[in-house]
């Protein structure tokens, strides 16, 4: 799509601007400066003509906090992929030096730049922008990010800027890989290994990322959404912060995807917060992969992580390592997570799972309670994604947990649906179709 690169100094409302020109609440915003770090792409419409929004992080040349010159290098690489800038202005703070140090900087461009003076909160408020002729980058539009006045008139703007570009079609059977996990064990450094660039700021310090960057890549001549989020944390430890609203963010890209990578520190082990994030994405019906990395810092035996998964996790993930700044097994990633995107979305032929079922049930038959045993009649997979499968029962209440476990699992084994989540719904036999298995 035509894209439009956000920019501005810090705390101008950049992000609060985006959430209401794409009529949502996808950037994080908050009220002190420098939230936004990352850049983020948003598509939005507006008279017949679709387009994207980069939001990016604020610009002050003067910081030279390594974080900072992070920031402003993201933000620079959104200019130079835009086909047009909007530059925004706080017009309460009126015209600083920031401001004019970044529109030099935009002047010399080849592509369109509009300015918008934000928190012109009343139409006497429009009065703001004469100073800001100054900037010499044509004529400044008054805006209200909170309130809305004047972004019709920006959208027309923004619309007339990106001139006769047209997006071209794009298919709806992209993959979505989302890469989640604890704050701080990789994961932006794993996108950046992936994408062969500095995609996403990296930090030691945790909870560098904020939003839910999303990535357009090809794998294998298929297309591929790579979704960088923010480290995911019990909300009762984020409540009342910025890192919680990061923190939904992320839950809900995890519900979005298709496959989830749930990264971890190899140094630590799988842990039990690892499993709780890889459980999020199984009842979000999102397959997942658990990826040890950091693996060339730790001697930990990956044989006894696999084990620890097995036992404590029922959606039985495979567990594979990788060192994201080494670049060891970060191909072999991807392919992956497409073979279990793949498995999610296939169906199982009516007459071979139900000679499955059969083949387990006489292995080891289910338990009789009070002289009455579980006998099942019909199988028939009805839906992908997660993947579910119906079994007629005569009852319901003869089911045991640890068989129905047994089952799960036996059905994982034969039909590769380790780290798929997998459904199975016992319901009363209708009397109309099979034998007992």
């Amino acid at each position: 799509m035509p894209t439009v690169a956000v920019v501005g100094f810090p705390n101008v409302g950049k992000s609060t601007l985006v959430n209401r020109l794409v009529g949502g609440s996808e950037a994080v915003t908050a009220a002190e400066p420098g939230v936004t770090r990352d850049r983020k792409r948003l598509a939005t419409e507006w008279n017949g003509l679709a387009f994207e929004l980069i939001d990016t992080g604020g610009i002050d040349l003067e910081d030279e906090a390594e974080l900072a010159r992070d920031v402003q290098s993201q933000a620079r690489l959104a200019i130079a992929e835009a086909d047009a800038v909007l530059m925004v202005v706080d017009g309460r703070a009126g015209l600083r030096a920031g401001d004019a140090e970044l529109a030099k900087t935009l002047r010399g461009g080849e592509v369109p730049v509009l300015v918008a003076v934000n928190k012109a909160d009343q139409p006497n408020d429009f009065g703001v922008t004469a100073e800001f002729h100054g900037l010499g980058l044509g004529e400044p539009l008054p805006i209200s990010a909170t309130h809305g006045l004047g972004t019709g008139d920006l959208l027309d703007a923004l619309v007339t800027a990106l001139g006769d570009r047209t997006p071209r079609p794009v298919d709806d059977d992209a993959v979505r890989i989302a890469v989640i996990g604890r704050p701080n064990v990789g994961k932006s450094s794993l996108v950046n290994a992936f994408l062969g660039s500095d995609r996403v700021i990296v930090s030691d310090r945790a909870g560098t990322t904020r939003d839910a960057i999303d990535t357009e890549l090809d794998i294998d001549n298929r297309r591929v959404i790579l979704v960088d989020t923010a480290g995911l944390r019990r909300r009762s430890k984020v409540a009342g912060t910025i890192d919680y609203y990061a923190q939904l963010r992320s839950e809900r890209a995890v519900h979005r995807a298709d496959v989830a990578l749930v990264v971890c520190d190899a140094s630590e082990g799988v842990t039990s917060e690892d499993l709780r994030v890889a459980e999020m994405a199984m009842k979000g019906g999102c397959a997942s992969l658990l990826v040890l990395n950091k693996w060339d810092k730790t001697e930990t035996d990956i044989d006894d992580a696999r084990a620890r998964v097995a036992r404590k996790s029922r959606l039985r993930p495979a567990v594979i390592t990788c060192s994201a700044t080494r670049g060891r097994n970060v191909p072999a990633l991807l392919p992956r997570a497409l073979q279990l995107a793949d498995r999610a979305g296939e169906r199982i032929p009516t007459p071979e799972l139900n000679r499955f079922v059969g083949s387990v049930v006489a292995k080891t038959p289910p338990p009789s309670k009070r002289g009455r045993r579980l006998r099942l009649y019909y199988s028939a997979q009805v839906g992908e994604r997660p993947v579910r499968v119906a079994i007629q029962v005569n009852d319901r209440k003869l089911i045991s947990r640890d068989w129905a476990y047994h089952l799960e699992n036996r059905m994982r084994e034969n039909y590769e649906l380790e780290g798929v989540p997998l459904v199975i719904d016992f319901v009363p036999h209708t009397g109309r179709r099979g034998r007992p298995a």
